[in-house]
Order: C-alpha cells, then structure tokens, then sequence
C-alpha cells in the first residue's frame, strides 16, 4: 500500500499532525510506503501513485487558506521574538501555493482511489475547520473518503498542539489502513 499525505503549515503544527499520522500508517502496515510531503512538494506524479491519499491544512478564517490569510499569517510571525524557526516555515508557506491552488491541479482520480482530510484549528466552537472543504475538494476529484474528515485542535493562534494530540493523529492514521 502507497500512502500519501500532502499538508500545508504555516507554524509547524499542521506538519507535526502529518508526520503522526505517517507513524500510525506505518504503525498499522509496517510494510506501507508513506510519503509525507509539503504541499509544495506533492505534484502530479506522487498523488497518481497514492492508494491513499491524505490530505490536511491549518484553518485560517473558519475555513481552508488562502493566500491573503497565508501572508498575513507569516506577517504576524516574522513580528514574534524567538520565533525564527516558525517565522521561515510561515514565509516559505506564505510564499508558495496553498492547498486551494494545489486542488486545481490535482488530477482527477478512478472510483476506489481512498482519501481522507484532515486540519488544524483553534479549540472554541467558532474557529471553524478546513477538514471539510478539503474533503469536499477530494470527493470533487472523485477520490473515496475512507474516513470523516477529522480536525486537531492548536493552543493559542499559533500553537502549541493541544496536548494529546499527537498521539491521537497517530490513532488516526492507524484507523485509516
């Protein structure tokens, strides 16, 4: 089995989420091949070979990024002291595409090619979440949901994760296999 994941991050947590649940893919089927990559990384030729795909991004004004909320999101950190690490992450992802712009160019897939959606988002009921219209974006691209699509919720604007929930991605991603 061929497992891709494609995340967009601006601070590190949507990545973090990604990679867990790359450890409970493998976690499952030790045997998988996973690939988890930037959505700046994830072209054409990866996501065909997929019999998996996953795909995840942080949620930004209740919703999926954009591009306006994607440069003000590396604006903002590139003002935090201590934050350098967070701050190139924020400007390399502000300065590429987004998942929105991905989907335009992720090809069109045959009935049985699995997928799953997941993002990042605030704890309060009103920060909303990009898991379903990345979800929506899939099933568009005739891509089978194996899974509903699942949010990880982010302390603060800009993170830390909530604890736990590294290992509940891992749980996750064990289940989608």
């Amino acid at each position: 089995m061929h497992t891709v994941i494609v995340y967009e991050s601006m601070y590190g947590n949507t990545r973090e989420i990604a990679e867990a649940i790359a450890e409970g893919v493998h976690q499952a089927d030790p045997a998988a091949r996973v690939d988890c990559l930037p959505v700046t990384e994830a072209g054409a030729e990866v996501t065909r070979t997929a019999d998996l795909l996953v795909v995840g991004g942080p949620t930004h004004m209740r919703g999926m990024s954009s591009g306006v909320s994607r440069h003000m999101a590396a604006s903002a950190e590139s003002h935090k002291e201590g934050h350098e690490d967070a701050a190139a992450e924020a400007r390399e992802s502000a300065g590429g595409p987004g998942l929105r712009s991905w989907f335009h160019h992720l090809p069109e897939t045959e009935s049985g090619t699995h997928a799953a959606a997941f993002d990042t988002r605030g704890a309060t009921a009103g920060s909303g979440g990009a898991a379903k219209g990345i979800a929506q974006r899939l099933s568009h691209h005739h891509y089978d949901m194996v899974a509903e699509p699942e949010g990880f919720i982010v302390d603060g604007v800009d993170g830390p994760l909530h604890a736990g929930e590294l290992d509940r991605a891992r749980a996750w991603g064990a289940a989608l296999v």
